[in-house]
């Protein structure tokens, strides 16, 4: 600043934090004149985080394809049409050495994603010695494996997970027009595991799946009513990908999905807000926008699971021409 004092010198004072958001109030933020929406966001924003600062995660696919469950925007589901073809689990050393790749272009969140409905013994004693090995070299780890049950989730964490992503994709009402193989109550029972293990919790959801202006606020709602926030809350833009139901979904205007990086930084006022699936399809100036709205946070890479993530050179590029700094390191 040009009086030489910090980002944070003149924030406001921290927002109160709620778990009982009505959809009707997240309806009326979503509907606010975008300015007001904007500014608000952006004071809770400020009274917690460093407004200059970006968190960078980066995220593997250590397990790829021939998912049994048939979630609707999903390529690795083996039930859709043109699905991505069933890989093994990755060797260890092999995820140990992209781990290292991701600490060199600085990450500070190792993210490992499995596409499984739940792991089995074997390759859950393996994916904790990947936790183990990325823990060694210094970055915060987070795996993502379907379904967890209280002895696997505390088995993860002995191994020294720190994060376990399991997003609830939707609103309570629309989720069935999504996925059939699992339901609701299912999520909430792994996050529920989850958090019982001690280890943080990184849960969102996608836009762009057909659902309406309510289930949008339902879907924050119920992420900002659970028990404890997220530590992460990552924010997806459905992309579109042939072969799935959802190939042919209508596309999302960019200020309706600023409007709801924006509702989620005032409902969960101390959560990273992760920029996360859809950023290759955005302009510089939605991201921009989505960092004023409370966004913290991105992947960092050329890939996300089996979709395509912006060049980390345009990344690089966007932050140093917006004057933002980044961190590897979460929370």
């Amino acid at each position: 600043m040009a009086d030489g004092s910090s980002p944070l010198a003149h924030s406001p004072a921290p927002a109160p934090t709620r778990h009982d958001w009505s959809v009707a109030e997240i309806q009326t933020l979503l509907n606010l004149p975008f300015p007001e929406l904007m500014f608000r966001a952006q004071s809770i924003h400020r009274a917690t985080f460093d407004p200059t600062e970006i968190q960078i995660s980066t995220l593997l696919s250590i397990k790829t394809g021939g998912c049994p469950e048939d979630c609707a925007y999903c390529p690795q589901s083996a039930l859709h049409e043109d699905s991505v073809k069933a890989e093994k689990l990755m060797a260890v050393e092999k995820v140990l050495e992209e781990a290292r790749k991701a600490k060199a272009a600085g990450a500070g969140r190792f993210c490992m994603g499995a596409a499984w409905r739940s792991p089995k013994e074997r390759d859950l004693e393996t994916v904790c010695a990947m936790i183990e090995g990325v823990k060694e070299l210094g970055l915060e780890t987070c795996v993502t494996l379907g379904m967890l049950d209280d002895n696997q989730a505390l088995r993860l964490k002995d191994a020294g997970l720190d994060y376990y992503n399991h997003n609830l994709d939707t609103s309570p009402e629309y989720y069935g027009e999504i996925i059939s193989t699992r339901t609701y109550q299912d999520r909430l029972d792994t996050l529920s595991s989850v958090r019982d293990a001690g280890i943080n919790v990184c849960c969102g959801g996608i836009v762009g799946m057909g659902e309406g202006e309510t289930d949008r606020a339902g879907l924050i709602a119920s992420l900002a009513n659970l028990p404890t926030h997220p530590e992460s809350v990552p924010i997806n833009l459905l992309v579109r990908v042939e072969g799935t139901p959802l190939a042919k979904a209508d596309e999302v205007s960019p200020l309706d999905f600023v409007r709801m990086i924006a509702a989620a930084r005032i409902t969960m006022p101390k959560s990273r807000v992760r920029l996360a699936a859809g950023r290759e399809n955005m302009t510089d100036e939605t991201q921009t926008l989505c960092f004023l709205a409370g966004a913290n946070s991105i992947f960092y890479g050329e890939r996300l699971l089996t979709t395509p993530n912006p060049q980390a050179q345009r990344d690089r590029a966007l932050l140093d021409n917006l004057g933002m700094h980044t961190t590897g390191i979460g929370l």
